[in-house]
C-alpha cells in the first residue's frame, strides 16, 4: 500500500507499509522493533496513521539506507 501526501508536487512523498520496509530494508518486523526500542532509536521512527496502522516515510527509509551503505564503505 503506497499512500501519497502531496499528489500535487513533482516527487510526492510515498508512506510505506511494514512490508514495504522490511522488503527494502532487507531486516524482519522483529529486527526492525528491536532497533526502535533503542535509546536512541537506530531505526526511523514510524507515523502513526490509525489506532492500528503505522507507516514510515520513503525519505527516511531511504536516507537510513545511505548512512548504513556509507557506514558500510568506511570500514
Amino acid at each position: 500500500m503506497n499512500i501519497q501526501t502531496n499528489p500535487t508536487a513533482s516527487n510526492p512523498e510515498r508512506l510505506l507499509r511494514l512490508p514495504e520496509v522490511e522488503s527494502r530494508v532487507g531486516l524482519r518486523k522483529s529486527s526492525i522493533y528491536e532497533m526502535l526500542g533503542r535509546n536512541p532509536p537506530a531505526f526511523p521512527r514510524p507515523l502513526k496513521l490509525s489506532r492500528r496502522a503505522v507507516c514510515w516515510p520513503a525519505s527516511e527509509i531511504d536516507a537510513w539506507i545511505q548512512v548504513r551503505i556509507k557506514a558500510g564503505a568506511q570500514k
